[in-house]
């Protein structure tokens, strides 16, 4: 990172990105206070930046505010310097200026970005050409978490001996298995793939499965440090996208790349408790959460370390975001990178590489029950999709692939909530909520399985048990995707609760253009009578989806939204202007 100090104009234009993120997306408080300290700071009033000023100006404070008493600003402070951590880490790695609030004070600190990441704009329009019927929601139910996005950056040259290993690896394997058939299991594929460069580099070995290893460190004493570490220890064993040691970190781990811990310490304030997750291998902090005596009842805890967890240990969070920065992804790690990225961004070509990448390790015997759950829901997501690849995609075989996964991984969250997803799509509607729940059950830390259960049963019509769960996911994990948002909106709207239906379609606004999303804000809007922003959702919808707008109840027929949830949308977007009128 250099230190030469950031532009005006390039501070503010980072700020609106950042107010506008999926990060910031359901935090007000957050925004506002993020927005007065940056514009205070850089109109030359750094020396007001007070927490007595702060808590009369944003936060409505009278004279009479005693701070001594009123933790409101450094409360405040902390859950903002979490956001900025988070977005920097995720949605915002490529942003060229970082904004930062360095703890002791309150003033704003700003550095340039040394890593910038390659131009995406050519992806993303090649994701707009997708036909409308791919935008609605079930891609996203039980997709691998997507908070934010983590492109591929320029290899380090110091890691140019690794690749070479690789190549020489994968020539071996090539001629032991040249004339061999390593067929899939149940499956019909062809052992000989031609893959995408991207995936050259996997070789059909252990090391091709190998995760993240991850340790904890507990560097605090007493009952409150105790069981912190316990929830963390748990969390962490459920998670199948990292390998868990139950042990300190070891000093031969220390040039390993793929090797983090999360260090238990006493945090700055009396009682409290600080988790850092640090790079084995640099000493780098990645991410960071303070606990306070307030947050010390077990389902406070369990929230926060939920929160952490969901930020740091699937594909799309700081642990995957920092290999792929810091070293060469190869193996797994890499196929759940670009799995992720699809998620990300729709089309045909990143399917095909993600699918290819993980078709290879299929076929090169992997053990891992996440290989086969993954591909279930690319399976599926061809069959949807209507992509070229595979070719002759079908149910059936996306059901194998699930039902191999759940085989290889009994106790796998991942590979339930991907049989549930295949179940829902069948139709089988309770055995879909019942594969889901088990996933729920086997991670309850992984808010990404909360939040696929939630959906679920709002998306089967059991919205008074499913949004209370998606709900409570979505409030606690600042960094959640988008979809969660969507599923919130029908939940709530089926409720009757039009104020928190109108708050979950007002966070679908940062997000790519989906017919299903603006449909979900145009009736938010019209509920809260802005009749402008009717206007103008009612002509993009009809500009960018006339399919969808002429005739909205065909779509979530085909979708098998349920038939009281149709009638009950198509009855809204009628009353907003849109569809016909059968």
């Amino acid at each position: 990172m250099q230190h030469a100090t950031p532009a005006a104009p390039a501070v503010r234009e980072t700020l609106e990105r950042l107010l506008a993120s999926q990060t910031f997306g359901r935090s007000e408080r957050a925004r506002k206070l993020l927005r007065y300290l940056v514009e205070r700071e850089q109109a030359g009033e750094a020396d007001r930046l007070k927490g007595f000023s702060i808590a009369m100006d944003v936060f409505g404070k009278d004279g009479d505010f005693d701070p001594s008493t009123d933790a409101v600003v450094r409360v405040q402070a902390g859950r903002l310097r979490e956001l900025l951590q988070h977005y920097f880490a995720n949605e915002g790695v490529a942003e060229p200026v970082r904004i930062a609030i360095p703890r002791g004070g309150y003033v704003p600190a700003y550095e340039l970005n040394a890593i910038r990441l390659p131009d995406l704009k050519q992806d993303g329009a090649a994701s707009a050409d997708r036909p409308d019927d791919a935008s609605v929601p079930d891609a996203a139910l039980l997709a691998t978490e997507t908070p934010s996005p983590t492109p591929l950056v320029v290899r380090h040259l110091r890691f140019f001996w690794m690749a070479m290993v690789l190549v020489i690896a994968m020539l071996g394997i090539l001629i032991l298995r040249q004339g061999s058939s390593a067929l899939l299991a149940g499956g019909d594929m062809s052992a000989t793939i031609e893959t995408a460069g991207t995936t050259g580099s996997i070789a059909s070995s252990a090391m091709a499965d190998a995760l993240p290893q991850v340790y904890i460190g507990l560097k605090a004493e007493g009952a409150y440090a105790n069981r912190v570490a316990a929830s963390l220890r748990a969390g962490l064993s459920g998670f199948d996208t990292i390998d868990f040691i139950g042990r300190d970190a070891v000093a031969d781990s220390d040039d390993d790349a793929t090797s983090f811990i999360f260090d238990i310490l006493p945090g700055a304030g009396t009682g409290d408790i600080t988790i850092e997750l640090q790079s084995v291998a640099s000493g780098r902090v990645l991410l960071s959460r303070n606990l306070t005596p307030a947050d010390s009842a077990p389902a406070a805890i369990e929230d926060r370390i939920a929160d952490m967890l969901s930020s740091a240990l699937p594909a799309s969070g700081t642990i995957y975001n920092y290999i792929e920065q810091t070293s060469t992804p190869n193996g797994l790690t890499q196929c759940l990178l670009l799995n992720d990225k699809y998620y990300l961004d729709q089309n045909a070509r990143t399917h095909e590489t993600a699918y290819r990448c993980l078709e290879k390790l299929a076929n090169g015997g992997t053990k891992s029950s996440l290989v086969y759950s993954e591909l279930a829901s690319l399976h599926l997501e061809a069959v949807s999709d209507h992509y070229a690849y595979p070719p002759n995609a079908t149910i059936e075989k996306a059901v194998e692939f699930a039902h191999r996964g759940v085989q290889m991984g009994p106790t796998s969250p991942y590979a339930h909530r991907s049989y549930g997803y295949v179940s829902s799509r069948l139709g089988n509607t309770d055995e879909a909520i019942r594969w889901m729940r088990k996933a729920y059950e086997l991670n309850p830390y992984d808010l990404g399985m909360a939040a696929a259960y939630g959906y679920g049963l709002i998306f089967a019509g059991r919205y008074a048990e499913g949004t209370p769960i998606l709900d409570h996911a979505a409030e606690t994990f600042s960094g959640h995707s988008t979809w969660w948002d969507y599923g919130v909106f029908v939940g709530e709207f089926m409720l009757g609760d039009m104020n928190k239906a109108i708050a979950a379609s007002m966070a679908l606004r940062t997000t790519a253009t989906k017919s299903h999303y603006l449909a979900a804000r145009l009736i938010g809007a019209k509920a809260a009578g802005q009749d402008h922003l009717v206007s103008t959702l009612l002509n993009q919808l009809t500009t960018e989806f006339p399919k969808f707008a002429a005739d909205p109840r065909a779509t979530f027929v085909e979708r098998k939204y349920p038939a009281d949830l149709t009638d009950r949308l198509v009855q809204a977007l009628r009353a907003a202007g849109l569809g016909n009128p059968s």
